[in-house]
């Protein structure tokens, strides 16, 4: 299954990169993500940022003054980063660029970063529940004592109540209700595999296998907006509207009904002392 993502991004990071500023709605995952970052980061530190991607966390965090390292499964994606922070002039923060998974994170020693982020998916895209699991507990492992760890997964209520605007056809098929009652989809991007999270499952399997930390809140990163992706980047054109909206979300971003049908979660939790 690695092999497929791999494959995937050879062209899919292009897509990627500009996946969280390429409209509003998309803009909301990535300003509720920072928003709960400057909340509960260190004020300096070595952040690890696995399954960076293109780096859109990590180079925001290296442009503020944290030190970074970054992983990602995918070569296109780092080689991106990559030219990424030359154009910024941010390399004396990126501590290391490293490919591989998140489920392996033998090459960091235990309890060496300041804070551990999981971003973007990265975590639904790993096969098989021993498999995540293993990834969640190098998550923890790798963290200090007392340092953060943020998770985002894509969230399966969420990716339902999207379907029959975004993906009508597949209501069709059995891998509809796969991916309603377990998760477990198997046509993500037409051919790969992904499981999406419900709430209560992602706080049960960092229950289980996060041990040695605490999960502290869950967030709806896109919340109320995601059935209404097109009304919503509409309303986005009025300033005092979408200031209104914003404002709101991030009120209720926590809320478990917001956070339940929100297209993606985000788990924030910290390493016990």
């Amino acid at each position: 299954m690695e092999k497929d993502i791999r494959r995937l991004y050879r062209t899919y990071w292009k897509r990627e990169h500009i996946r969280l500023t390429r409209d509003a709605y998309h803009s909301l995952e990535l300003n509720t993500t920072l928003m709960f970052l400057r909340k509960y980061l260190p004020r300096k530190g070595l952040v690890l940022d696995s399954g960076t991607g293109g780096g859109a966390y990590a180079l925001r965090l290296a442009k503020v003054g944290y030190d970074v390292v970054m992983q990602d499964i995918s070569r296109e994606n780092l080689a991106n980063a990559e030219k990424e922070i030359k154009r910024a002039r941010i390399g004396k923060r990126v501590k290391g660029i490293v490919e591989g998974s998140i489920t392996d994170l033998s090459g960091f020693r235990s309890n060496m970063f300041d804070a551990v982020l999981c971003l973007g998916g990265p975590l639904s895209l790993v096969y098989g529940k021993n498999s995540r699991r293993k990834a969640i507990s190098e998550l923890v492992r790798v963290a200090k004592k007392g340092a953060p760890i943020f998770i985002s997964v894509m969230n399966r209520f969420g990716s339902i109540s999207l379907a029959p605007t975004e993906w009508p056809l597949e209501i069709k098929t059995s891998n509809f209700a796969s991916v309603a009652f377990t998760g477990e989809d198997r046509l993500w991007i037409g051919k790969y595999y992904c499981h999406y999270f419900s709430p209560e499952e992602l706080e049960e399997e960092f229950r289980i296998s996060g041990k040695g930390a605490d999960a502290l809140e869950l967030v709806g990163l896109e919340g109320l907006a995601t059935p209404s992706i097109d009304a919503v980047n509409r309303l986005a054109k009025d300033r005092k509207a979408w200031g209104n909206w914003v404002k709101v979300h991030n009120a209720l971003c926590t809320n478990p009904i917001v956070v339940g049908v929100s297209a993606h979660i985000l788990l924030v939790a910290r390493k016990k002392r």
